[in-house]
């Protein structure tokens, strides 16, 4: 099977202007919800709509048959959506949402919100931890023990 590689849309507008039907509907829901809760910076990035604060916060994909709402902090943020999957880098789960998929918009600004306060108390889930902050976890570990030997000398 090939895939055919499509040309990313010039801007947000443009990508859910190219969508129709529930796929459509859904992403304007997902994008009104996500704009009420923080001062994103959103942008086309790897194809899809990615949005900004810190660093990605979360992104939303539109595919054929299903729609990604995904988070780089998810691994966090189950507790206020228990249907997140996934692993990998940066913590990232997302949310599976198909036609018949019934997702709150209360819930995807919630969450969108909390993506961005742990961008801004975290730091940009992309980047390594500073040198200070691998200090600071040192410091809160319990100091190892030296192993004492019962041998006599």
């Amino acid at each position: 099977m090939v895939m055919k590689k499509s040309v990313p849309a010039p801007n947000p507008d443009a990508y859910v202007r190219a969508l129709d039907g529930w796929r459509r509907d859904c992403v304007d829901m997902l994008r009104s919800a996500v704009r009420k809760a923080a001062d994103f910076e959103e942008v086309i990035k790897w194809g899809h709509l990615v949005y900004l604060t810190n660093g990605p916060a979360l992104l939303i994909r539109a595919e054929e048959a299903r729609v990604l709402l995904g988070f780089w902090r998810g691994k966090r943020m189950t507790a206020i959506e228990p249907r997140l999957k996934g692993g990998g880098k940066y913590e990232l789960r997302t949310l599976e949402i198909r036609e018949e998929t019934a997702v709150s918009p209360a819930v995807v600004t919630r969450l969108a919100r909390e993506a961005a306060r742990l961008n801004h108390t975290v730091g940009n889930p992309t980047k390594k931890a500073a040198a200070g902050d691998t200090k600071a976890r040192a410091q809160r570990r319990p100091a190892k023990r030296k192993r004492v030997s019962n041998k006599r000398p």
